[in-house]
């Protein structure tokens, strides 16, 4: 029985808010990071971050970064214990914009403190473990990416932090997104997330049911 999930978003590198921004390498690699910053943010904002992606734009195409990017919730759904959300990065250029890879991840609590963010990139998830591309997004498009976590309590805990935040570091980028969302990931905030795709991609099947608008 799935489940509706409260939707939820976005991420940055190490630094200020931080956390694990992302390439096309290693596709299984898990980071262990936490948040710092103080303030939560009611809509989306953009926070100086202290890493960014080596994925590059091809020539004569601006990447896509958070400077140029929206980011919303495009559905949630749940089902035995495993939360799947997808995220929604819009193109907000006039021209078309690229990226590739993985995007980092942050959370934070109501009072705008960090919390710890564990990110595995790929996982096991079938919704997560689509292989990496380059993503060319014209003028209003939407690249997605998907998010997968465990919100059932593990070993002695007997529940798991909420955050109220979502923190994005869209791939390429050296600043994050920051949007509200409710998230319950247990096993020391361990989520895993997919790389940037397109909703005429492989991984598009693998979304999340769209969120009323």
């Amino acid at each position: 029985m799935r489940k509706p999930v409260i939707g939820l978003l976005a991420s940055v590198c190490l630094g200020g808010l931080v956390l694990a921004a992302c390439s096309s390498g290693s596709p299984t690699a898990a980071t262990t990071t936490t948040t710092s910053t103080t303030t939560a943010a009611p809509s989306t904002t953009s926070t100086t971050a202290a890493h960014a992606t080596t994925t590059t734009a091809a020539t004569g195409t601006p990447g896509c970064t958070s400077a140029n990017l929206t980011a919303s919730v495009y559905g949630s759904s749940g089902a035995a214990g495993t939360i799947e959300t997808t995220i929604a990065l819009k193109n907000n250029l006039s021209t078309s914009c690229t990226f590739g890879g993985y995007p980092g991840l942050g959370m934070t609590g109501s009072n705008g403190a960090s919390l710890t963010t564990t990110v595995v990139r790929k996982g096991n998830y079938s919704f997560t473990a689509m292989a990496p591309t380059t993503v060319t997004l014209t003028p209003g498009q939407s690249a997605y990416f998907n998010m997968g976590y465990s919100d059932v309590p593990t070993g002695s805990a007997t529940s798991c932090p909420a955050a109220a935040n979502l923190v994005i570091t869209p791939p390429n980028s050296y600043t994050s997104l920051t949007i509200p969302a409710q998230l319950t990931p247990c096993n020391n905030g361990t989520i895993t997330v997919s790389p940037v795709f397109l909703a005429s991609s492989p991984g598009a099947q693998t979304t999340a049911p769209p969120s009323a608008q």
